[in-house]
């Protein structure tokens, strides 16, 4: 438990923090005594989950739409003006289109990458000048296990979030002479109330065959990584992947006959 108090507390801010990773990553911070401010393009969304958190003094919840460099600013500015510094940032708003490459329009890549991509990019560089004053800070991108490993239907979103962990080194190796640590999550698949969605029963099988631990991970398991990447414990830890998946990534291919054979 951080002991500050409310005006010295450290302060997060978890962009896409209205639902699923990004709130329970914001939950991981207070849980620790710490200052979130969430930024999310749903407005509604973001005003309820502010509202359920019921912690004024320590929870700020602003619309913003990552891709857009003004609201970016416009929405660090006003953390800063409010909780006085900013010590880490979360990378966690994105969109996902899926659609056939042939059936991709333009329209549809620029969207995903704007936001995917474009938004950490915006968002980082917004933050450092105050990560800068407060003594330095960190920051957690948040990919995706599409970023390492091809799949159909991906084109835009795999594309962005490939590009997101590349971002992550650059950024890792220029900030981290500044005090800086940049870092990646790549979730595998997450028991969000989106999957639930549109995971169908058939997909969900597919991913329990492949995964060697046999399930989706859930947003609080997430929450942990990225909480540990932002803490002091992870203090010599920079410029790094963690796939949080289950082992999805490391079985390849992982044919579940063979494995349902070999634990026979």
């Amino acid at each position: 438990m951080n002991n500050s108090s409310p005006t010295t507390a450290p302060v997060a801010i978890v962009t896409g923090g209205a639902r699923g990773i990004g709130l329970a990553v914001a939950r991981w911070f207070l849980a620790r005594g710490q200052r979130v401010a969430l930024l999310d393009i749903e407005a509604d969304a973001l005003q309820r989950t502010v509202a359920d958190l019921a912690a004024p003094e320590s929870v700020l919840g602003l619309p913003c739409d990552v891709s857009d460099p003004a609201q970016v600013q416009a929405a660090v500015d006003r953390v800063a003006a409010a909780f006085g510094r900013i010590d880490a940032l979360v990378n966690n708003a994105g969109i996902a289109i899926f659609k056939p490459i042939a059936e991709t329009g333009y329209a549809d890549w620029r969207r995903v990458l704007a936001v995917n991509l474009d938004g950490p990019f915006l968002c980082s560089q917004a933050c450092v000048p105050h990560m800068l004053a407060a003594g330095g800070g960190a920051i957690v991108n948040i990919a995706s296990i599409s970023g390492l490993r091809a799949s159909t239907l991906r084109v835009a979103y795999g594309t962005s979030k490939a590009a997101l962990i590349h971002l992550t080194k650059q950024q890792a190796t220029e900030l981290g002479t500044q005090g800086i640590r940049v870092n990646c999550v790549a979730p595998g698949p997450v028991d969000t109330e989106m999957a639930k969605q549109v995971h169908s029963p058939a997909i969900r099988k597919d991913y329990h065959d492949v995964i060697p631990l046999e399930r989706y991970g859930t947003p609080e398991e997430i929450a942990e990584a990225v909480g540990f990447l932002c803490s002091p414990a992870a203090s010599y830890v920079n410029g790094q992947l963690l796939a949080v998946d289950g082992g999805f990534d490391a079985a390849g291919i992982g044919l579940a006959t063979l494995r349902q054979g070999a634990a026979r």
